[in-house]
């Protein structure tokens, strides 16, 4: 049987605060440890977060499906997978659950819990490439989600890791990550300044590589509701 919508809004809640502690913990962490190199902090922070994505994935996906996004919750409503009713429920528990992250990565390195970050993200290439981000997450899900449901932790984890190293804004690909991150003036912060323009780009994005699937594969409008209903749960 489906999961109830408060056990559903629990596992979004508990994953994305999992997903954020380990993007800004690991953030801290590499940078602690690289005496200045910019490089190793990245490929630390990269692979815990791509490591965590999958874990975190497999571990809520039979719950709530693990969205752990905004921009995955609205496609996925827009597609029927998830009642539009039941969305504001979902996005709410996934921006409580990002901020709830940074607050326990700080206090975990003896940090206040919040600190307006000063990392400036702009300029039409960071933009760019966050739709560039947000675009290719939701080509991999909906291209994997309907023959290969197993293989989406896999495939997403796999392309966040890619896309930290091929987008120049090292792909947040997430709003709820992305206001969440404008709290913490580490290695992973953003500048509240640019965080409209990053989940922008992310909104078109994601609506972007939902419409095209829609196209490339007839049908997927009906076929996508089952699939997710599926992984939520129902046997």
């Amino acid at each position: 049987m489906k999961p109830s919508l408060l056990r559903r809004v629990v596992a979004e809640f508990l994953g994305t605060l999992l997903l954020l502690a380990a993007v800004v913990g690991s953030g801290i962490m590499g940078e602690r440890l690289a005496a200045g190199n910019v490089a190793i902090a990245l490929l630390a922070n990269t692979l815990a977060t791509g490591a965590a994505l999958i874990a975190v994935i497999l571990a809520f996906g039979p719950v709530s499906g693990a969205h752990l996004n905004p921009a995955v919750t609205l496609a996925d409503a827009w597609l029927g997978g998830i009642a539009w009713r039941e969305t504001p429920a979902y996005i709410i528990a996934q921006l409580a659950g990002a901020f709830a992250g940074v607050a326990a990565a700080h206090l975990m390195f003896g940090l206040s819990v919040y600190a307006v970050s000063v990392h400036a993200r702009s300029g039409p290439a960071q933009v760019f490439s966050e739709f560039i981000a947000t675009f290719g997450l939701l080509a991999v899900i909906w291209g994997c989600v309907r023959s290969r449901p197993s293989a989406v932790p896999f495939a997403v984890g796999a392309y966040i890791t890619a896309a930290y190293w091929f987008t120049a804004s090292t792909s947040f690909a997430n709003p709820a990550v992305t206001v969440a991150r404008s709290m913490t003036n580490t290695f992973a912060g953003i500048r509240p300044a640019d965080v409209t323009a990053f989940v922008t780009a992310q909104l078109a994005g994601a609506f972007g590589a939902t419409l095209l699937f829609q196209w490339l594969i007839p049908g997927m409008k009906v076929v996508a509701p089952a699939i997710l209903v599926k992984q939520d749960g129902e046997r």
